[in-house]
């Protein structure tokens, strides 16, 4: 079954370690990083690898800004994560910057579940844009 994953409210926002179920994509092969929350920027972290490569990606809460964004996921992703609900994790999207502008990734998701610190990137099927441009954040 698919159930539509809605991201968290109160999303992650404490440092934690990171286990990847498998490399991020580009990320091989590396599964360890840490996720902390940027300070003063509500909704925003980086995802920095732990083994020293000195990779680092930015992630924002999709609730502060794409709060219609509720991709699906597939229960076997969950098990994977070790939840049985998509109640039990919380979603990122990758930020980056496109000819100046923000922009997120809605087709790749990083879901986590917080309590057994465990992570994967998803590739969803649904027609979820890979480079979305942010205007501003929800209020």
């Amino acid at each position: 079954m698919i159930s539509a994953l809605n991201p968290s409210p109160s999303a992650t926002s404490r440092d934690a370690l990171l286990t990847f179920t498998s490399p991020p994509p580009g990320f091989a092969p590396l599964t360890d990083f840490e996720l902390a929350a940027v300070e003063g920027a509500s909704g925003l972290y980086t995802l920095r690898d732990t083994a020293g490569a000195d990779l680092r990606l930015f992630l924002l809460d999709p609730t502060f800004y794409v709060p219609e964004y509720l991709p699906a996921v597939a229960d076997e992703d969950l098990a994977a994560l070790g939840a049985s609900s998509v109640a039990e994790v919380d979603v990122y999207v990758v930020a980056n910057i496109l000819d100046g502008a923000p922009v997120v990734n809605l087709l790749a998701p990083i879901v986590v579940n917080p309590v057994a610190c465990v992570a994967t990137q998803l590739i969803l099927e649904d027609d979820w844009p890979l480079q979305a441009e942010l205007a501003t954040a929800a209020a």
